[in-house]
């Protein structure tokens, strides 16, 4: 991951990069007999032979670290087109919810929120959240319609994909699959960058997400 910090009077400017390399490596979602289309890198010609290198990639709209739009659920949904790239850049709300969160679990995290503009969810290290449908609607009341999210969730005694069929009906665009380690490093009061490509009809991209916090001056950055 990118880590990187530089220092000013206000303190250190931290930037996390939260997003999963796309190579041989990455894990393409599959369930039962259902695959994502697979990743596949390659050259298209090479300095050799054509004076330049050029690479033929294929890959899924889900794959790796990604935006969903809603129409990635909804049959009605917008597609990723319909959301202006200035509502992906902005303050994120983080929310650390527990593994089991009814609505008073969902509401007393939440009463803090302010102004943000993304809200930023994050599961348990080694465990998937499940909340209520009524700790779920208690996020949703919240005003952002772009969500970052950390980990697995589910809705209790609802179906695999409710979590994400009920974001979809409500019109979230849902950034997630980051990878972990630099997600978990995230603290609250910082900016997010969730950049996909420009794809025009699709339900979604492949996403650069990018954190920017600030850490104030320590009593070493002090004048002697």
């Amino acid at each position: 991951m990118l880590h990187r910090m530089t220092r000013s009077a206000a303190g250190h400017v931290r930037v996390l990069d939260l997003t999963k390399p796309i190579g041989p490596e990455l894990a393409i979602y599959s369930t039962g007999e259902y695959s994502d289309p697979p990743l596949e890198l390659r050259d298209w010609c090479t300095v050799a032979s054509q004076g330049y290198r050029v690479s033929a990639v294929s890959l899924g709209t889900q794959t790796g670290t990604h935006i969903d739009a809603p129409a990635h659920f909804d049959a009605g949904g917008a597609t990723l087109d319909r959301l202006s790239v200035d509502r992906l850049i902005g303050r994120y709300f983080l929310v650390d919810l527990p593994a089991r969160a009814d609505a008073a679990a969902a509401v007393e995290r939440c009463r803090t929120f302010s102004t943000e503009t993304i809200l930023f969810i994050r599961a348990p290290e080694d465990e998937s959240a499940r909340m209520t449908a009524a700790a779920l609607d208690a996020l949703l009341d919240l005003p952002p319609r772009v969500w970052v999210a950390d980990g697995a969730f589910e809705v209790e005694g609802a179906e695999e994909l409710a979590f994400h069929r009920r974001l979809a009906t409500a019109g979230v665009y849902l950034v997630e699959d980051l990878a972990r380690e630099a997600a978990r490093a995230v603290r609250p009061g910082g900016e997010v960058f969730a950049l996909p490509l420009a794809l025009v009809g699709t339900s979604g991209a492949p996403c650069r997400v990018v954190v920017r916090d600030r850490q104030g001056p320590t009593s070493s950055d002090a004048p002697g």
